[in-house]
């Protein structure tokens, strides 16, 4: 069943149809350690072949360089993809490290053209605000947005990191078609107040790091010691010394749960987040990355995987025992706000 072709959900109240699970593409340039550029294209191109149709990037991942390389494969394909980029988290000039959120008017415009040329597009089919900038009124952000649409420049407005109250609001500016957020067996608080107003206003979820970010997989048990220095999950504190090891005694469940669908445990964490379509009523559109194709025909594999009430009941209590928070700074997150 891994060559079968996944069903499609609808990206907002208007479409499009897409593939009901997307590729994230930012470990094939960035954040992850080295990536081989051939086989990252080959996992592009084997994703689509399997109905993988949003490919998700964004202009900070390693500073527009994913966008570079993403644009030979739209462009190739560009009546069959949709491309989601995103702007918001700004390079100071005299600090190259470092990142700071901006939603002004004027740096959405000059983000939007930057991203338009990078990806040799005419237009951006999901256009997200990564992060909140709280400085800035989230009204103002989706009127600009808004205004890049009626321009032709963006099809769709999506948001990323939002309370629901932020969701609300934006989209009563313009109509929102896609919330993106971490979601999976190890971060569900987005489950009390932003699923249901996503829910309320048509609205669809694109959960993010979907397989915690590998950790759910069980392809590294501790950051520190099992990944490159290059690679950013080492600053993770749920991915590191006694937060790691803990969070390692949570995966036992999901293997037991794989064993009994004979799937992989990643199967199973990604099943988890398919289901919660049903669960909470709304569509869910995960976007687990990957620079495998052997990975993607295993995580699309995962969408016709059926868990059972006992399955949901195993796996329920792990998200309240993990141990960390998810990122270092959580002030780049929406957390605190709700």
């Amino acid at each position: 069943m891994t060559g079968a072709r996944i069903t499609t959900a609808t990206l907002g109240e208007d479409g499009p149809e897409v593939g009901v699970q997307g590729l994230g593409c930012m470990g094939m340039s960035f954040a992850y350690g080295p990536a081989d550029a051939d086989t990252s294209r080959a996992t592009l191109e084997r994703a689509l072949e399997l109905g993988v149709t949003l490919y998700d990037t964004a202009d900070a991942y390693g500073d527009g360089d994913n966008e570079r390389f993403l644009a030979p494969f739209v462009k190739a394909h560009r009546e069959e993809v949709v491309l989601a980029t995103k702007f918001a988290l700004a390079i100071p000039p005299d600090e190259p490290d470092r990142r700071i959120i901006r939603n002004d008017a004027p740096y959405v415009r000059q983000a939007v053209e930057a991203s338009l040329k990078r990806l040799d597009v005419d237009v951006i089919d999901l256009y997200y605000m990564h992060r909140r900038d709280l400085d800035v009124p989230i009204e103002e952000t989706a009127g600009v947005m808004a205004d890049l649409v009626r321009e032709g420049k963006v099809r769709q407005l999506g948001l990323s990191e939002v309370t629901a109250d932020e969701l609300r609001a934006a989209h009563a500016v313009h109509p929102i078609a896609a919330v993106q957020s971490e979601w999976s067996l190890f971060s569900r608080d987005i489950e009390a107040k932003v699923v249901p107003a996503a829910r309320e206003l048509g609205v669809t979820l694109v959960p993010y790091s979907p397989l915690g970010r590998g950790f759910l997989t069980g392809s590294f048990a501790d950051a520190d010691q099992d990944l490159t220095a290059d690679d950013f999950r080492r600053r993770m504190p749920r991915f590191t010394g006694a937060n790691a090891a803990a969070n390692a005694a949570l995966l036992e469940p999901v293997r037991t749960v794989a064993e009994a669908h004979g799937a992989t445990p990643g199967q199973i964490a990604l099943a988890w987040v398919h289901q919660q379509a049903t669960v909470h009523g709304l569509p869910v559109v995960p976007i687990p990355g990957t620079r495998r194709p052997a990975r993607v025909e295993e995580n699309t594999a995962a969408t016709r995987i059926t868990l059972t009430e006992d399955d949901l009941a195993l796996l329920d209590p792990i998200a309240a025992q993990v141990a960390g928070t998810r990122y270092a700074d959580m002030t780049f997150t929406s957390a605190g706000r709700e």
